[in-house]
């Protein structure tokens, strides 16, 4: 199992950023200070429903009746990750 992708610090909870990637072919790196994307800095939750819209085409009345909710629960998940995403945005 491949472990998951830390997106905060586990001292003060701030936002990680990555630092150095590595090639694991020939073993060059490239070190910097970089942010991660933007969907990266969502939960894991989030990220799945992102995937799930994406695979349903957008589809919200699709994803309701897969996931077992009404359509307004499923625009009211949406809705919050649109203004997650926002937030991240204005981020300096």
């Amino acid at each position: 199992m491949i472990p998951k992708l830390p997106v905060e610090c586990p001292s003060c909870q701030n936002g990680l950023s990555v630092t150095q990637l590595s090639c694991a072919n020939c073993g060059t790196s490239v070190s910097g200070n970089y942010a991660l994307p933007i969907l990266l800095q969502l939960t894991e939750e989030d990220q799945n429903f992102i995937l799930q819209f994406f695979v349903n085409s957008g589809s919200l009345k699709e994803m309701a009746s897969q996931m077992g909710n009404s359509y307004p629960t499923v625009r009211n998940k949406l809705d919050d990750i649109i203004e997650k995403v926002k937030h991240i945005k204005q981020k300096p």
